[in-house]
């Protein structure tokens, strides 16, 4: 038997069906964790595993979930069609995903394997119909698991076989510990299960006291993010918060950023701050918001994964802050309430192609960088992350260059070379912007926008499904305009670029040369009606008929 380190998605006894669908996604090899945990899962051994975000942990827990769905189905007597697999998720995002990424695999034995995903709660009622056909997997969140489960819509009781839960450091920061101890008692007592985690923490082994039995352990010897050859960690230290927004247009309207990117603030005000801010200049941007229907939010990423719009602001100040249990979930600051307590970016989303992660507020705790910057240089592809820090952001940046240096104290962000006296001449643009954004006008964008995608969220549901052609012409990075816009400061003027720079703004297009003077006497002459009267001048008056 060849080494399991050496082996191939092709010696792993997977079914032919399976290879076709892993051959079609451009898998050439596992990944580590995906050569580590598909052999033991396949054997029948509960999984504890924990990879960094990117890692291909979904396929991980995915592949050998298919195949022995299929080898039953191939090999064992006829039973009754029956929920067999489960896979919880903390969001709905995340449901959506895993949903895909199943169903893509399974795309050559979609008449044997039936996926649903019911995470949405404003879909209950087709989610009732689907249940009823008892599909093979079941997608969802642990409120929305518990809640089918309680009204008879899902029994798991006689046929759960196999039980995943993916993101498991998450689930109880959502406020999910009581639903899944309430969610686990409608469960077998035998069953194999698989938990994946980017962190092992006290809320993962609080998960394995209560789901696995006798696991085996896959902690992967790989640091938590890409080499120096593939991500590029940046630091750029800003005197003020002023200078945090002259440097963020001098980067997007210089375009010293290429491609896709993702800024990343705190709060949700700052996300619409910033939006505002950068419609002054003409950048266009779209903010996920927690507090968006969640066909906008997932319409927005898959936009943004199309290449529809090449910049998103997002927030994970809900999704990463302190943990949430039990009764509190739900409570909090005021801003927070309205948002979906199950949407989340910084986790899981997998935003393709992304060419930079700007932190533009400083990521609340260490782990929050480390998932911040999983969004980009994912499957081999390079990537940079490029964090704005206040002087009095020192002291908690060094917490985080100590977890990413392992506790070697080698520098991990190296600092962004940057002349910020290069741009002065673009301060007075960004005073002006800043002014112009108020607390006001951000109110006004964001009630503006809620109700606009609700509108298209629910009102024209069913006319997008009739017509998905259409649904594509929708944008979420149109300009709000709550906020006075001045069209001058669309434009850069040559002398405000730096000489060195003027080389990376976009060439303007060449205009046509007015017509010449002598050229334009010409046409002049040629008119008809100039021509007649000039003609009827020169004869004068004529003598009235008698």
């Amino acid at each position: 038997m060849e080494d399991p380190e050496t082996l191939g998605f092709e010696h792993m006894g997977l079914d032919h069906r399976l290879l076709q669908a892993v051959t079609d996604l451009g898998w050439s090899r596992p990944t580590l964790i995906q050569e580590k945990a598909i052999p033991l899962a396949l054997e029948g051994k509960d999984l504890l595993a924990r990879a960094r975000t990117g890692s291909g942990k979904t396929a991980a827990y995915a592949i050998p979930m298919l195949q022995q769905l299929l080898h039953k189905k191939a090999t064992g007597p006829a039973v009754e069609q029956a929920v067999r697999a489960l896979v919880l998720v903390p969001t709905k995002e995340l449901a959506r995903q895993a949903q895909s990424m199943i169903q893509q695999l399974a795309a050559y034995c979609a008449r044997d394997i039936r996926v649903a995903n019911v995470s949405a709660a404003e879909d209950s009622a087709s989610q009732r119909a689907v249940l009823m056909e008892k599909p093979d997997v079941v997608v969802g969140t642990p409120s929305r698991i518990l809640n089918h489960l309680q009204q008879d819509n899902l029994k798991l009781q006689d046929s759960l076989e196999l039980l995943v839960v993916d993101e498991a450091d998450l689930l109880f920061s959502f406020g999910f510990e009581e639903e899944l101890k309430s969610l686990l008692c409608h469960l077998p007592r035998i069953y194999q299960a698989f938990l994946m985690s980017a962190t092992f923490n006290e809320d993962v082994q609080a998960l394995k006291e209560l789901v696995l039995h006798n696991p085996v352990t896959l902690k992967l010897q790989e640091s938590q993010l890409p080499g120096p050859d593939q991500l590029q960690q940046f630091q750029v230290v800003c005197e003020t918060e002023e200078d945090k927004f002259l440097l963020l247009y001098a980067l997007l309207k210089l375009s010293l950023i290429r491609g896709k990117s993702l800024l990343f603030v705190n709060t949700m005000e700052r996300s619409y701050r910033l939006r505002l801010f950068l419609e002054q200049f003409s950048i266009p941007a779209c903010v996920l918001n927690g507090e968006l229907p969640l066909r906008s939010r997932c319409h927005i990423i898959s936009q943004f994964n199309q290449g529809f719009y090449d910049c998103v602001i997002a927030t994970d100040a809900e999704v990463l802050g302190p943990p949430v249990k039990g009764k509190d979930r739900g409570k909090g600051p005021k801003r927070n309430r309205a948002a979906d307590p199950e949407a989340g970016v910084a986790r899981g989303i997998d935003f393709h192609h992304v060419c930079a992660v700007l932190n533009f507020d400083l990521p609340p705790t260490p782990e929050a960088y480390i998932h911040r910057a999983g969004r980009t240089a994912r499957a081999n592809n390079p990537g940079i992350v490029l964090t704005f820090v206040l002087p009095t952001e020192q002291s908690h940046l060094g917490k985080i260059e100590e977890l990413l240096s392992g506790g070697s104290g080698a520098p991990v962000l190296l600092p962004y070379q940057f002349r910020m006296e290069e741009i002065e001449g673009f301060r007075y643009r960004c005073r002006d912007a800043m002014r112009s954004v108020t607390k006001q006008a951000i109110r006004e964008a964001r009630l503006k926008e809620i109700k606009e995608e609700l509108l298209h969220s629910e009102k024209l549901k069913t006319y997008f499904e009739d017509n998905p052609r259409d649904l594509q012409l929708l944008r979420h990075d149109l300009p709000l305009h709550p906020a006075v816009v001045k069209p001058h400061l669309g434009h850069v003027p040559d002398y405000l670029v730096p000489p060195a720079l003027r080389g990376l703004l976009h060439p303007h297009k060449k205009r046509k040369k007015p017509p010449s003077s002598k050229k334009a006497k010409k046409v002049k002459t040629q008119n008809p009606l100039r021509s007649f009267r000039h003609r009827e001048e020169k004869r004068g008056p004529t003598a009235a008929p008698s």
